[in-house]
């Protein structure tokens, strides 16, 4: 998963083709809330702009911007509170595409590949922990294997082998069982922790809690590709060419900030953080097109509930708007 998303000049990131668009047509693969309506942007600049004042800081961090949108959405909204916004991003192609789209701004924005020893700031990212590659592990036959990747001639087959990994949670059952664990992510947090000397980070993203992540019917796993604005199981199909993803385990990334002393401040699905934020009051001023594509923000049968907002504190604790109602901090 690492080497087809990111190896230089080859992976999926590292690659010079269209990725985000809201249709097939444009030649993209996908796209996320930020390009289906700026409404998303808008209704997260409210909770932006109360991290903002309730840690004392000025300056945004986004990691994974891809293609710039969200990024213009909360400057234009946050205006003169943001006295800096840097994005870390790792694909060169994606960067001279947010360099372009993000240029009326001048200096105020800024890129970075790597992260700083000491940060201060809102931390922002929008579906960029489904793309940090995962360990697969397969159940069969009651003993679990870490699943790998051989050459078999040309074609790429997938090779299990034995491993003392297992999933944070006693699987039920004896049945095959495929899922992922995610300890680059986890890891991705523990350094946010350490570097974060004041602030709030918000991550918006699709996945479950750990009891519904590791649940005995959940036994496919979540791995996925996505092309052309389609689905498929096949990671081994066509690399670099298309996007990999898997869910979101995120009790596992609460309790990773936990244990490096980065708080939650509060957990929720997508649906109710935007309704939190103010999201209803602005779609009625809205075309009626925006207002459609806000429907699939926020719908349970869409992106209402399947994706989900976590985020994580260093310094005093507040009560964080986009959570006052319908917290569930409580089922991590």
């Amino acid at each position: 998963m690492a080497l087809a998303l990111y190896a230089p000049g080859l992976g999926y990131y590292a690659n010079a083709s269209r990725k985000f668009g809201a249709m097939p047509s444009s030649g993209s693969d996908f796209v996320t809330a930020p390009e289906m309506t700026p409404l998303f942007g808008q209704a997260l600049a409210v909770q932006v702009a109360d991290a903002l004042q309730a840690t004392g800081t000025d300056e945004i961090w986004e990691f994974g911007a891809g293609s710039g949108a969200l990024a213009s959405q909360l400057l234009r909204s946050l205006q003169s509170n943001v006295r800096r916004y840097t994005i870390v991003e790792v694909s060169a192609s994606l960067r001279e595409r947010q360099q372009a789209a993000l240029a009326a701004f001048g200096d105020r924005v800024q890129w970075a590949d790597a992260l700083p020893e000491q940060m201060r700031g809102v931390l922002v990212g929008n579906e960029v922990l489904d793309a940090m590659p995962v360990k697969l592990l397969q159940r069969l036959g009651g003993a679990w294997h870490e699943r790998g990747v051989a050459a078999n001639g040309e074609a790429l087959v997938f090779a299990d082998q034995p491993t003392g990994l297992r999933p944070p949670v006693d699987v039920a059952g004896d049945h095959d069982y495929l899922t992922e664990i995610h300890p680059q992510a986890e890891a991705f947090i523990r350094t946010l922790a350490d570097r974060l000397q004041q602030g709030a980070a918000f991550f918006l993203d699709y996945g479950f809690p750990e009891a519904e992540y590791y649940h005995s019917q959940r036994h496919m796993g979540t791995v996925m590709c996505h092309r052309g604005h389609l689905v498929d199981p096949d990671p081994l199909e066509a690399p670099g060419e298309k996007d990999i993803t898997a869910h979101v385990n995120f009790t596992g990334l609460a309790l990773a900030a936990q244990e490096a002393g980065l708080a939650t401040l509060g957990y929720t699905s997508q649906g109710r953080f935007l309704i939190n934020c103010g999201i209803v009051a602005r779609m009625e001023q809205a075309p009626l097109t925006e207002r459609t594509a806000a429907q699939r923000l926020l719908a349970e049968h869409e992106m209402g509930e399947l994706f989900k907002v976590i985020a994580f504190h260093k310094g005093t604790c507040w009560d964080a708007i986009g959570f006052r109602q319908g917290d569930r901090t409580g089922r991590l």
